[in-house]
């Protein structure tokens, strides 16, 4: 614990994030626009800053968790940012999903001032995040990532070194869109045993019970079945990460199918729900169209562990 951080994005899964590296001991020095998201940290242990500058310049190191990579420009390099705080052997975790080309180019803003960059995106869910149980996918310099490993592991129960920086945004986008496929899929397997006349709890266990079962069913059906579609994760997001997985594989010339026809789906969703609806709303959509509600009893309106 001899490293410090700053953690600059305190959202639904970087506060969860930074609250698991303060609660491991950890001096964490934090700053997000939101000031409750702040001062919820600050209950916790963490120090507050007024700016990405400040925070990471009484910290050595900065973490970032951000919507997207034009908000990671803007904190890593813009006015106030990490980059006017960071001294020369600093290092900048980035845990926020970029694409590929994304992430290697802002490595080169940071390098280019004497500061290292290890990516970080998680995988899991924003529940895993809050237990410390989210699985890290990391990019960058071998000996970087065993500097470092003892906060990455504070916060998340698995880390997979992927390779070179870029190496885990590639794995990222893959496990995103496989994530998006499988909850298309579970919310048409449920209106199916719906529509068959089955009970939907009885059929929801039957099916992780089974071939078909995924990750994305046993977690994301439950909201489902509940009603709240309370996941944390937004329509806006998802299709974010559907647009890296397709441009790696226009970049690839791979002729995909599945990813795009998934990708139109999320854009009728977020035209009929809303950028900010939560991704697993897209299963309204065959809710709507179909003029029945997949609920049954007995399921929680957010994930637990």
């Amino acid at each position: 614990m001899s490293e410090r951080y700053a953690f600059i994005g305190l959202g639904h899964l970087g506060g969860n994030l930074a609250a698991s590296l303060v609660r491991n001991g950890f001096a964490v020095t934090v700053f997000d626009r939101d000031p409750a998201a702040v001062a919820r940290l600050v209950a916790l242990g963490a120090t507050a800053a007024a700016s990405p500058a400040e925070a990471s310049g009484s910290s050595g190191n900065a973490i970032t968790c951000l919507p997207s990579p034009k908000v990671s420009e803007a904190v890593l390099a813009g006015p106030g940012g990490l980059l006017e705080g960071l001294s020369k052997g600093g290092t900048w975790i980035e845990m926020s999903t970029n694409g590929r080309d994304e992430i290697i180019r802002l490595a080169g803003l940071a390098s280019a001032r004497g500061v290292e960059t290890l990516e970080c995106p998680v995988t899991g869910g924003v529940h895993l995040a809050a237990v410390g149980k989210i699985t890290a996918l990391v990019g960058g310099d071998a000996a970087l990532y065993e500097r470092h490993r003892p906060a990455i592991e504070a916060m998340c129960a698995k880390s997979f070194l992927m390779g070179p920086i870029g190496s885990a945004a590639v794995i990222k986008v893959i496990t995103n869109m496989l994530a998006f496929i499988h909850l298309v899929a579970a919310g048409e397997a449920l209106m199916l045993a719906k529509q068959g006349g089955l009970d939907l709890a009885q059929a929801y266990h039957a099916i992780v019970a089974s071939s078909g079962n995924s990750f994305v069913h046993e977690t994301e059906s439950q909201l489902i079945l509940n009603g709240s579609y309370d996941i944390g994760f937004t329509m806006d997001l998802a299709l974010k990460d559907l647009g890296f997985a397709l441009s790696l594989a226009r970049d690839s010339r791979l002729p995909l199918q599945l990813a795009p026809l998934v990708k139109e789906i999320f854009e009728v969703g977020r035209l009929e729900y809303g950028g900010d609806a939560w991704s697993t709303q897209i299963v309204k959509l065959l809710e709507d169209a179909v003029g029945t509600e997949l609920r049954a009893p007995g399921f929680p309106a957010k994930l637990q562990i």
